[in-house]
């Protein structure tokens, strides 16, 4: 049996502050969490970038770089920048962060789609800061960009030009066609990292028949020349990840991700969510994943390729 790589996503720009007291929304925060996250079992760390002022999404490199180096230098995790950053953002500021340091390892979004959160506000009675309702209300008529243009940039600014590699980000069984896409243009080479998602209004469901035919079209495109794991939205979260640990899979956590340690019972910190699915996965009989494991698996360039 492989050992299964913990991903462990800190806080998103999905979530915002009313959510959650617990998101982690400044960069001492952002990194206290992410650092924690990796002691607990994280051999991957997903990065986002928050305004420190009212913690907003943000993307300013200068931001980044209050959080990364102390990451870098506490732990040996996998730093894993986004290139989703937020449907807000132009593509140049979604990958600012990642072309800044040179990342060893980003996300990319492999197609454009409804990505809507706005039915929570039925739910949500108040505000920390005032840009948070017209942010959420927002997803009901946005369309999260990734054409096959943008798609194309960002294999060329970070791939080609820096050795990133990738988190293939698929809400979709299209999405995997589209990346099959680029593997066929000579664009892409293996090993690939699929993060299936499942579960955000305007991608796939949440069913567990969904993430068996998410893996059977992965098999036919991909063959064995893959690497897999899964994101479940929100209460989704640790049935869908304990699912794919069982079918030979990795899994990802985090308060990007969820918020919610188990029903009714908010999770008070990133590291609770990987010690939680650690727990499951050495119960099962399953190994953690070291970062340099990870590395390994991944064919990743190195820490030390990074500029921090």
């Amino acid at each position: 049996m492989k050992k299964v790589i913990i991903t462990c996503a800190v806080t998103g720009s999905i979530h915002t502050p009313s959510m959650s007291p617990h998101l982690p929304l400044t960069p001492h925060h952002i990194a206290d969490q992410a650092i924690e996250a990796a002691e607990a079992g994280a051999a991957i760390l997903h990065l986002h970038a928050r305004d420190p002022n009212d913690g907003r999404p943000a993307f300013d490199p200068s931001i980044y770089q209050q959080f990364l180096p102390r990451i870098h230098a506490a732990t040996d995790a996998v730093l894993n920048i986004t290139t989703g950053g937020a449907i807000t953002m132009t593509l140049e500021q979604r990958l600012a962060g990642a072309v800044d340091i040179s990342a060893e390892m980003a996300s990319c979004n492999m197609g454009s789609m409804n990505f809507a959160i706005f039915p929570v506000l039925e739910k949500m009675k108040e505000f920390r800061y005032d840009w948070e309702r017209d942010y959420i209300e927002g997803t009901r008529s946005a369309i999260f960009r990734n054409t096959f243009a943008d798609i194309e940039q960002i294999f060329e600014r970070l791939g080609q030009g820096h050795g990133t590699r990738f988190e293939f980000e698929c809400y979709e069984v299209g999405h995997l066609y589209n990346l099959k896409h680029f593997v066929d243009r000579g664009l892409i080479k293996g090993p690939i990292f699929l993060q299936f998602v499942l579960g955000v209004l305007g991608g796939i469901g949440p069913d567990p028949e969904n993430l068996v035919h998410m893996k059977r079209i992965a098999d036919k495109l991909f063959g064995d020349q893959y690497q897999w794991s899964v994101l479940g939205a929100g209460r989704h979260q640790m049935p869908l990840i304990t699912q794919a640990a069982l079918m030979g899979g990795n899994v990802r956590v985090g308060l990007e991700d969820s918020l919610m340690l188990g029903p009714g019972r908010l999770a008070t910190s990133n590291a609770e969510q990987v010690r939680m699915i650690r727990s499951v996965l050495e119960t099962l009989g399953m190994e953690i994943a070291t970062p340099d494991e990870a590395r390994k698996m991944l064919r990743l360039k190195g820490r030390d390729k990074i500029r921090l």
